[in-house]
């Protein structure tokens, strides 16, 4: 049966509020092994645009305080922070993704080797000789939750198939963006990635939701950003899973002044 989301658009499951779900029961081993065991080209060639993206966004700066929201078992966007990060907050709202991030950021999988194969062609990420111990230096994995984010933060952020992934309600979708966005400091660069069309998404038998947005429902949540740079990547003959038409990256910068 067909659950009609607010949008108008329709899907099986994977409809509801972000309340509605049982996060703590989210599997990060099945998650990271269903997803980045074995390196999707799609995810490889979002990589390789953050990198050339926050290399020039960030050139010559170190130290920054850096975040990653809902990290979960994903860690390829901390990694394109690394560099320039001092400290990285890594926040997720599930308290077994946190737990996994806490082992894994101590001495991380070669699961994420090919990933910082890809970083290392651009000359921030190869001065790094030992990406692992840095990761375990500058990462602090934590409990958080997107709509309670402090105003204006980091100074770096990245949101990698979250927003649209933690509810079935457009107007959750659009404040999850919304305040990712205001968390960072004015003229702080980012990078965001999103499922389009998504009709919900299982880890093992764990059902989740998910709102169904293309690049233009992306545009409309990106208020206070300067210039998105909006890549879509269609999901072609080797998708990540069933249920979603493509991928979508946006990178940019909050508006207002560099501090």
């Amino acid at each position: 049966m067909s659950v009609p989301t607010e949008s108008g658009r329709n899907r099986p499951w994977g409809a509801g509020f972000n309340r509605d779900f049982e996060w703590n029961r989210l599997n990060p081993d099945t998650y990271l092994e269903k997803n980045y065991l074995i390196p999707h080209s799609n995810d490889l060639e979002f990589l390789a645009r953050v990198r050339d993206f926050f290399g020039g966004a960030l050139r010559g700066r170190r130290g920054l305080h850096g975040v990653d929201v809902g990290t979960g078992a994903n860690l390829y966007p901390a990694l394109a922070m690394l560099p320039f990060c001092g400290r990285l907050e890594l926040l997720d709202y599930s308290m077994t993704n946190v737990t996994w991030l806490r082992q894994e950021t101590q001495e991380y999988a070669v699961t994420w080797d090919p990933f910082w194969k890809v970083l290392a062609e651009a000359p921030d990420h190869a001065a790094l000789a030992r990406p692992r111990e840095e990761m375990r230096r500058r990462a602090r994995p934590d409990v958080g939750s997107v709509f309670r984010l402090p105003a204006a933060r980091w100074d770096v952020g990245t949101l990698f198939f979250v927003a649209e992934s933690i509810s079935g309600s457009t107007a959750e979708f659009e404040t999850a963006v919304r305040r990712f966005i205001r968390a960072l400091k004015p003229g702080a660069p980012f990078a965001a990635a999103f499922m389009e069309n998504s009709r919900g998404w299982k880890v093992g038998s764990q059902e989740f939701p998910a709102v169904a947005v293309d690049a233009d429902d992306v545009r409309a949540a990106l208020s206070d950003v300067e210039e998105p740079d909006v890549h879509r990547l269609d999901s072609g003959p080797d998708p990540v899973r069933p249920g979603y038409t493509g991928m979508i990256l946006v990178c940019g910068r909050k508006a207002g002044s560099r501090a």
